[in-house]
């Protein structure tokens, strides 16, 4: 059986996709944690950082897929704006020196991004292969953090010399996902209790995919000769205004308090997390994935929506 690296496993999405890849593959997941095996997932301790004996696992495998991140649902202090930046760079540095190490050297990498790389806009949608790059509009600083962390992130991967390894640069949108923790979770709390309306004007664009179709999106790349960046989206992005209807719609929920821009700030200092993560627009689309011959299951909202609720 071909061995798969996962590293940044333990995270939510990780373990979606480790659930989904043991049957076909033996998933080595790198952790900060402790060693150990349950049942066919082998954990491997590594620091996300530095050389160790964790690399030797990578000479042979079939593939690596980093999601290691610090979580960016936070305050965007000093100190977590280091730690967002540290653990997305320092993480695919050192997986690059690995895979540059191996005599025999995994055929492909995945390695996550985002999404939020790309231009605040509303008029059209962000390809992958002629979307516009954030950071020559004017924006809040939070929103340019992120970008600009983006930015360092594929920066990172780029200069890894690792010739004989395909690589992909995943600008994933946010993973819908019925497991607790995930931002479905968070949301469908929000509708449940009547908060889940309008955020701020509404016009920003939520970019989203069903993980369903994350998975599959994921074993497609594996095997399809593609690299560099590729989009993980729904083609169907949605503003925010209706996609939250058709998620109260789904939640058979009738009501939702909408939040303007304020009330988002206020919430976002209890809550400890930044507003960037619902007002920017995110407005993306899966060029490369279409063209490349690859089919959403869920590619339009009110059905993934109603998949979801169901399963939660």
């Amino acid at each position: 059986m071909k061995t798969i690296i996962l590293a940044g496993g333990t995270g939510q999405v990780g373990q979606l996709l480790a659930r989904e890849l043991k049957s076909k593959y033996k998933v080595v997941i790198l952790t900060r944690g402790q060693a150990r095996t349950v049942g066919n997932l082998e954990y491997v301790q590594w620091d996300a950082a530095t050389l160790g004996a964790w690399a030797t696992l990578i000479d042979g495998a079939e593939a690596v897929i980093n999601l290691t991140g610090r979580t960016v649902n936070c305050r965007y202090n000093q100190k977590n704006r280091r730690e967002i930046l540290e653990s997305r760079v320092d993480s695919t540095r050192i997986i690059g020196e690995a895979i540059a190490a191996a005599k025999n050297p995994p055929k492909v990498w995945l390695q996550a991004t985002s999404g939020t790389i790309y231009t605040h806009r509303f008029d059209a949608p962000n390809d992958d292969l002629t979307g516009q790059l954030g950071g020559a509009e004017a924006m809040p600083d939070t929103w340019r953090f992120s970008v600009d962390v983006a930015k360092a992130w594929e920066a990172t991967l780029e200069a890894a010399q690792t010739p004989n390894t395909r690589k992909v640069a995943l600008r994933s949108a946010m993973v819908m996902s019925p497991d607790q923790g995930g931002v479905f979770s968070v949301l469908h709390n929000l509708v449940k209790s009547g908060l889940g309306g309008t955020m701020g004007n509404g016009k920003q664009y939520i970019s989203w995919i069903h993980d369903t179709d994350f998975v599959a999106a994921i074993q497609f790349l594996l095997e399809q000769p593609i690299d560099g960046a590729v989009n993980l989206c729904s083609p169907k992005p949605l503003p925010n205004a209706e996609f939250m209807r058709l998620f109260r719609q789904a939640s058979q929920i009738g009501f939702g308090l909408p939040s303007t821009n304020w009330m988002l700030e206020i919430g976002a200092v209890f809550l400890q997390t930044e507003t960037e993560l619902v007002l920017k627009s995110r407005f993306t689309y899966p060029k490369r994935l279409l063209e490349a011959g690859f089919t959403f299951r869920f590619a339009d909202w009110q059905a993934a929506a109603k998949d979801l609720v169901q399963r939660s």
